[in-house]
This record gives C-alpha cells, sequence and structure tokens, in this order.
C-alpha cells in the first residue's frame, strides 16, 4: 500500500539531532548508543530507507524554530531571524538531500501526479526519492510578512501559524488566546498566496480566528481527539466538525501521549500502558464516526518528533512499520476504499484541488 506521512520533522533531525538520515535506522541507532543529550537517543524510527521500506513515497516535511520570550519555559531562539536562520539551515539540507537524488520537493499539482507516477510504476523503491511538500511548524521564524513570501517562493506550501506555547503570531498548545494583530495580517497574506493552513497546535482561541479569517484550504497534519485524550492539544468534538465542515483532512499521530490518557512522560512505556496502532486508529475512527464517512483521516505520524520507540506505539520498530495499518483496519470493517483513502487517497484528494 503506498503510504502518505502528513508531518515529519526530518530536518530538524537532520539538523539539530546531527542523524544522517540517509542511513537505515539501526545504524542511526549504534553511532547513538551511550549519548544522553536526548531523551530519545539511540531510540529513532525514521531514516530514508525505511521510508522506501515502507512504501511511504510522499510526505509533509517540516522546517521549525521557535522564538521564544525572556524567562520562556520552552526551548527555543532569542531572536526571528536567529530562528529564520535555522529554517534556512534545514532547508538547505532538503537541498542537500536533492541534489544527492534522496529526496524531491513537491511544489505543485504537475509535481505530483509526476512523482505517484514514479512510486506507482510497480518498480523497487530502492532509488526512488522521497517526494516532500514543504511545510512551517510555527510562523515565529516568519521575521515579517515578505520572508512569508519568500517562504512561498523557494517552495513553502503549508503553514501551522502556532507550535508550544505563545507565539508571535498565534498561540499554540498550552497557551490560551486568539490570534494576534500580526496573525491575522499572516492569514491573510497566506490566502493571497494560496497556502494551506496547518490547524494543528493552534489553541482553541487562536483554532476559531484562523477559520474565521482564512478562506482557503485547511488540514491538521498531526492532531488526535480530546474526547479520548483530555488535551488542549487534542481537537475537540467541535473543532473536528468545523474541520470536516472545511473539508480538511485530519493526520492520525503517533506520539504515545497524545494517543492513551494518563501518559507521563520518561515514565510511562508504551508497554505498560498497552499503547499499540490501534489507539491511534480508535482516534481515527472517532473523526470517522462524527463524519460518517472515512474522507477526512489520514496518516500524519510525528515520529522521531522529539521523541522516538519510548514514546512510540509498541508494535512500531520503525516508520516502515506503517504497513500495518492497512490490515488492522481491515479487521475493524473498513472497506478496501476505506484503507485506500485513509493511507493515501484522502491527501491526494486535499492536494489536488488545493492546487488545482
Amino acid at each position: 500500500m503506498f503510504i502518505i506521512d502528513a508531518h515529519l520533522d526530518l530536518s530538524m533531525n537532520a539538523m539539530e539531532w546531527n542523524r544522517d538520515l540517509r542511513k537505515p535506522v539501526m545504524d542511526i541507532r549504534k553511532r547513538e548508543a551511550g549519548l544522553t543529550d536526548k531523551p530519545d537517543r539511540a531510540k529513532g524510527t525514521v531514516a530514508l530507507p525505511e521510508l522506501r521500506q515502507g512504501n511511504i513515497g510522499l510526505v509533509v516535511a517540516t522546517q521549525i524554530a521557535r522564538y521564544i520570550e525572556p524567562g520562556s519555559w520552552l526551548p527555543g531562539w532569542h531572536s526571528p531571524e536567529q530562528a529564520w536562520a535555522q529554517t534556512q539551515a534545514q532547508l538547505a539540507w532538503y537541498k542537500a538531500m536533492e541534489a544527492a537524488g534522496e529526496m524531491v520537493m513537491i511544489k505543485n499539482k504537475v509535481d505530483l501526479e509526476s512523482h505517484l507516477a514514479l512510486w506507482l510504476n510497480g518498480e523497487p523503491n530502492d532509488n526512488k526519492p522521497i517526494g516532500y511538500i514543504l511545510s512551517l511548524e510555527g510562523a515565529d521564524s516568519l521575521v515579517t510578512l515578505k520572508h512569508l513570501e519568500m517562504a512561498q517562493a523557494y517552495g513553502l506550501r503549508a503553514v501551522g501559524p502556532a507550535h508550544y506555547g505563545p507565539g508571535r503570531y498565534a498561540n499554540g498548545t498550552d497557551a490560551t488566546g486568539g490570534l494576534s494583530v500580526m496573525g491575522k495580517e499572516l492569514v491573510r497574506e497566506m490566502n493571497r498566496l494560496n497556502l494551506i493552513l496547518d490547524a494543528t497546535h493552534l489553541c482553541d482561541d487562536a483554532f476559531w480566528d484562523a477559520l474565521a479569517i482564512f478562506k482557503g484550504p485547511v488540514w491538521a497534519s498531526h492532531n488526535n481527539c480530546r474526547a479520548l485524550v483530555n488535551h488542549n492539544r487534542q481537537f475537540s468534538d467541535d473543532m473536528i466538525k468545523a474541520l470536516i465542515e472545511r473539508d480538511a483532512v485530519i493526520g492520525g499521530a503517533l506520539d504515545a501521549w497524545m494517543m492513551v490518557p494518563n501518559w507521563v512522560r520518561q515514565q510511562s512505556t508504551p508497554e505498560g500502558m498497552d499503547c499499540n496502532l490501534e489507539k491511534m486508529l480508535d482516534h481515527l475512527d472517532h473523526i470517522c464516526q462524527l463524519a460518517g464517512n472515512t474522507r477526512h483521516v489520514g496518516i500524519g505520524t510525528d515520529l522521531d518528533g522529539a521523541f522516538g520507540k519510548e514514546q512510540s506505539p509498541y508494535d512500531l520498530e520503525t516508520i516502515a512499520d506503517l504497513q500495518k495499518i492497512p490490515t488492522l483496519l481491515t479487521k475493524r470493517g473498513y472497506t478496501p476504499a476505506d484503507v485506500e483513502a485513509i493511507m493515501h487517497g484522502n491527501w491526494l484528494r486535499f492536494l489536488r484541488k488545493a492546487w488545482q
């Protein structure tokens, strides 16, 4: 089954975690053995060979760099200009992977259809480039709206205005309050540039502000359901229904604390909390029940998004194990057409409409 993963922090892993993602996952783990600077050292699950092994030929890949005010509890950069420079280093890594034939940027419908033809030609995936759609997770690094226009010109196609905490444009997870004045201008400019609004991480106030102002295509690249795990990082049923009305697609995330209730970071274990791939399917199924169909869910794993095996489903060793999901969906009674829609079809329909 061809798979699209709508959220991977590939360049963050390459540049900040110093992982050579051309190497297999197990090689990366061996090189990190004994390191303690990150909680997920030697526990990564994502690399380009495993994407090919799992027939995951198209991903939404991020740039991410947060600006923080003095005294903030979050990690981040001390000026928007530093954050911008970090995103440009990340972009340079993607370009280096393109030059090496490892990846290819997908910017429009022509690129998309050409890439799909390559990946669906029935030949081995060993030497096929991973297609990536460039997304910005958190808009803090956009020093001005001119920087958004510059980013759109170099290939940026989706923007999530917020990440964790308060932001320059929008408040995100664990924060409150609507879009700032700059945030409202940002959303209007995104509309003009035909960028996709990623509603992921927007706090409730900012979520409703953004949907009221933005008229273009909306998705949620990696988000689960508050009804199952009660935290502001998740969407309430009302928020999910609003996204369904906008013909959005919501990607199911595989960060364990978003999948099962009462997870305690660096204490809970996937086995101890019975956190497996089925738990993510519970969230997708909840959205399908609200929608009355399977048109609004997809896969957006967030794997290796500053966590690894210690905070991933216990039945997933590497990202290639996403190939287990079609069988699990079939066992739940989903039809072959439903399974294809969830694994790739809904994202493709969304993109073809957004880029028509």
